[in-house]
């Protein structure tokens, strides 16, 4: 995968990205930026005139432009982004921007609107129902992403295709799920995704039908399918979940998991084991040895609603999760951070000013970033 709509879209609501403000939505709901099945022509009119699935906004009669803000479901480094005007014709945006920003916690709308925002796409051309792809160059960690569209308009979709970074913060509390999108892991490599895309085999949550899972064409010929997951960093894998949930006539007859080291061993997780249709399978490992990506095999073919490795990053892990994390983060956001454990100022600054950190660290960065 190379093109940046392989990536994950990192706004998407399955996700747990959410519109959380916009300044006029009068004609259709911005809610539906993120939804994400693709856009659907509708023909019916409302009180407030013709119906679309999208985001509309009114016929703009003063100077300015409109805007929508979306909270990412996993934050993370914007790869690209797509501005999809589907079944805006007459009425699509001229021109549009994208900008992010870092906030900690859970701001409101309010705060948001007075954060530092840094431009992902300056103002640029639109066409009118087209997926409008543009490439984002960027090394930073963002939590929210700014539409603006010139001068107003319909917007179908808003797509952020990305890497996510998680706060390490937020996994020293126990065992994680080192597979989940949401923490970082993802999918590098498959046989197949004819029917279903293997990034939903690592989503969010429970499938809720079929086509919300991983599933391959019916194989014809020798050998099976196959999904590579690099993990959210280096870990020891002590539970395994192999989800066939709604999977009846097209589950796998068996899988098996194979863990891969940093320097590329092979570690068998699982053996080849049976499994049944419509069953949440949980494993026990052994959990010995860290690794640092997983092959899952599906024996011959078949599809599976979810995959998760529960476990613990080894300490290598959860320094490259932490020093990922931290060279990623705004300017503004690292120095907030390194203020909450109680670093100086003008050390936070010199920090700050010469990332990718080092070794020399204080023990209390260093306890934040190793962990």
């Amino acid at each position: 995968m190379t093109a940046f709509t392989d990536l994950p879209d990192l706004a998407r609501r399955d996700l747990g990205g959410a519109v959380v403000a916009a300044n006029d939505e009068f004609f259709a709901a911005r809610e539906n930026l993120v939804l994400p099945h693709p856009a659907v022509a509708r023909t019916e009119f409302g009180h407030k005139g013709k119906e679309y699935d999208g985001w509309e906004t009114r016929r703009r009669r003063s100077p300015g432009h409109d805007w929508a803000i979306v909270r990412l479901g996993a934050p993370g480094v914007v790869a690209g982004v797509v501005v999809d005007t589907a079944f805006f014709t007459g009425n699509f945006p001229t021109q549009a921007s994208v900008e992010g920003t870092a906030v900690e916690g859970h701001p409101s709308a309010d705060e948001l609107q007075k954060a530092d925002w840094q431009t992902l796409l300056p103002l640029s051309p639109l066409a009118g129902d087209t997926a409008n792809q543009f490439a984002v160059s960027s090394d930073r960690r963002y939590t929210h992403v700014r539409l603006s569209i010139h001068p107003d308009g319909g917007v179908a979709r808003l797509r952020v295709h990305g890497t996510v970074v998680p706060d390490p913060r937020l996994v020293d509390a126990g065992p994680f799920d080192l597979a989940a999108l949401e923490n970082g892991g993802r999918v590098t490599a498959v046989s197949n995704a004819h029917y279903g895309s293997p990034h939903q085999l690592v989503g969010r949550g429970l499938a809720r039908s079929m086509g919300e899972g991983w599933e391959n064409a019916r194989r014809r010929g020798p050998g099976n399918d196959w999904v590579d997951v690099v993990l959210a960093c280096e870990g020891v894998v002590g539970l395994a979940e192999l989800d066939t949930s709604y999977f009846l006539g097209n589950a796998p007859g068996s899988a098996s998991l194979t863990g891969r080291t940093g320097d590329g061993t092979e570690v068998v997780l699982l053996p080849r084991t049976r499994l049944q249709p419509d069953t949440r399978h949980r494993f026990v490992l052994d959990g010995g040895t860290g690794v640092r990506s997983v092959r899952l095999d599906v024996f011959p073919d078949g599809g599976m609603a979810r995959l998760r490795l529960w476990g613990r990053p080894t300490a290598a892990g959860r320094s490259e999760l932490g020093r990922r994390w931290f060279d990623a983060l705004p300017d503004v956001t690292a120095l907030e951070v390194l203020g909450s454990v109680g670093v100086d100022p003008g050390e936070a600054g010199r920090l700050v000013g010469r990332r990718p950190v080092g070794g020399d660290l204080t023990p209390a960065v260093r306890d934040l970033l190793d962990g």
